[in-house]
């Protein structure tokens, strides 16, 4: 608009001055009047034109800099935005992550029973189970070929910086070992289990999760589930636990395996009318770690059938370790001994209680230990060497003969580690068990396993 009205301004100043000097003299100068009125336009419209470029240059420059003082202020505002953004996100990072994790895990495995057959859908194919080794004499063993993957599990956690200052966390983890549905005909589809499902409040834990009794970070590396399950405490359970520093102190579900009198089938009760009361005290140092656990449980049973009500109370005691030598390896170990320890020890191979001649509930003492060297051959390779063996004090008279008297196992394994938490191995692992009238069983197992960890 500014450049039309110049533009228009000169050329009407132009017109006008031609036209006043062609009024006064151009009729008496003649030509050269003509030749001085061209001229004199020629000079207003170069004038214009000068005007004009500059009205254009002045427009352009302030176009330019108006343009970088809007992107200036455009990237500020960006700049303040995102910095706002990333301190939102740095915010909620802090109090509240979340992570998956879990590993999958294929094992081929090859067992050889010298007591007797064991039948397909039996969990002691799966993972070494002292109670279901068979065991005989004179009768023809049977060996068999299992492939699964069904201790592949997924597990989740959270964590969480509450507003009131407090710390909480949660925990929920499954597998697919001892499901009750699935076959290998078709499909090999088997039934997710619930084995951690937990959230902590500061140093308060509810829910499932290992039994306060039991010291994790005790079990040796093996390739079966367990390892030496004869002789260490194993188990989860529903519970809640308070933890302040290396003290735990918790209160967890109760549950009663009892031998009829004489013997027979195991009777499992769920009549206590208490918990299970555990006591631990951790201690880590830089040699490695130590606890001492103590349990006091109640045993009952009320069966009319039976004609037994009765109660009685078990205890016992748990010291475990993991001791470091040299720079990587590491010895694990356990000893744990009680009275009515029953399903604590030994994946339940005793029972916690007897049922006596008069319908009286009597404990049944066990005691079950196990060593454990992990030796490195170097950054890819190392080894696990372990021993373990149960020694159960049964009353014959009550229980019969036909209970476990004890159990050992020996495992050797080679594993090999291309990449951080990639892992192939090896295992030969040699069981025995024998009952009270000295009938025994051996279970001979190789086993092969392809593991990674996400």
């Amino acid at each position: 608009m500014a450049r039309k009205s110049i533009k228009k301004a000169l050329l009407s100043l132009s017109v006008a001055a031609a036209l006043g000097c062609s009024s006064g003299s151009l009729l008496a100068d003649g030509n050269t009047r003509v030749e001085e009125l061209e001229a004199r336009v020629a000079e207003l419209e170069a004038l214009v034109t000068q005007l004009l470029v500059n009205q254009e240059e002045v427009a352009v420059v302030d176009v330019v800099v108006a343009e970088e003082a809007a992107e200036q202020v455009a990237e500020a505002k960006v700049t303040e935005m995102l910095a706002e953004h990333h301190a939102a996100e740095e915010a909620k990072a802090k109090k509240h992550t979340y992570k998956f994790g879990g590993y999958v895990k294929a094992d081929v495995i090859y067992s050889d029973y010298s007591g007797g057959s064991v039948s397909g859908s039996s969990a002691g194919r799966d993972f070494y189970i002292p109670g279901t080794v068979p065991v005989g004499d004179d009768v023809d063993g049977e060996s068999y070929l299992d492939l699964h993957a069904k201790e592949s599990r997924l597990n989740f956690k959270s964590t969480h910086n509450l507003d009131n200052g407090a710390k909480m966390s949660t925990f929920v983890e499954m597998d697919f070992l001892l499901s009750g549905q699935g076959n290998e005909r078709v499909s090999n589809s088997y039934a997710p289990r619930l084995r951690h499902a937990f959230f902590t409040y500061n140093k308060w834990l509810f829910g499932q999760t290992w039994m306060t009794f039991f010291n994790v970070g005790a079990l040796p590396e093996n390739l079966d589930f367990v390892g030496p399950a004869e002789s260490t405490i194993f188990g989860r359970q529903m519970m809640i636990r308070y933890t302040n520093g290396p003290w735990q102190l918790a209160a967890e579900n109760s549950n009663t395996t009892v031998t009829p009198y004489g013997g027979g089938g195991r009777i499992v009760a769920d009549d206590s009318r208490l918990p299970d009361f555990v006591a631990r005290y951790n201690l880590n140092r830089d040699w490695g770690n130590f606890t001492v656990a103590g349990i006091y449980r109640q045993l009952r049973l009320e069966d009319a059938g039976l004609g037994v009500k009765d109660s009685t109370s078990g205890y016992g005691i748990s010291l475990s370790g993991k001791f470091k030598i040299g720079e990587r390896d590491d010895f694990r170990w356990m000893a744990s001994t009680g009275k009515g320890l029953g399903r604590y020890m030994g994946l339940n191979t005793a029972n916690g209680a007897v049922i006596d001649e008069n319908n009286n509930l009597d404990t049944i003492d066990s005691t079950g230990v196990f060593g454990s060297y992990r030796h490195f051959w170097g950054e890819k390779w190392r080894s696990n060497l372990t021993l373990g063996y149960l020694w159960v004090d049964n009353d014959t008279d009550k229980t019969g003969e036909g209970v476990t008297k004890n159990a050992g196992s020996v495992h050797v394994n080679l594993i090999y580690s291309p990449q951080p938490k990639l892992d192939f191995g090896i295992e030969f692992m040699y069981a025995n068990r024998e009952v009270e009238s000295g009938i025994d069983g051996d279970l001979t197992r190789v086993q092969f396993s392809a593991k990674y960890a996400y």
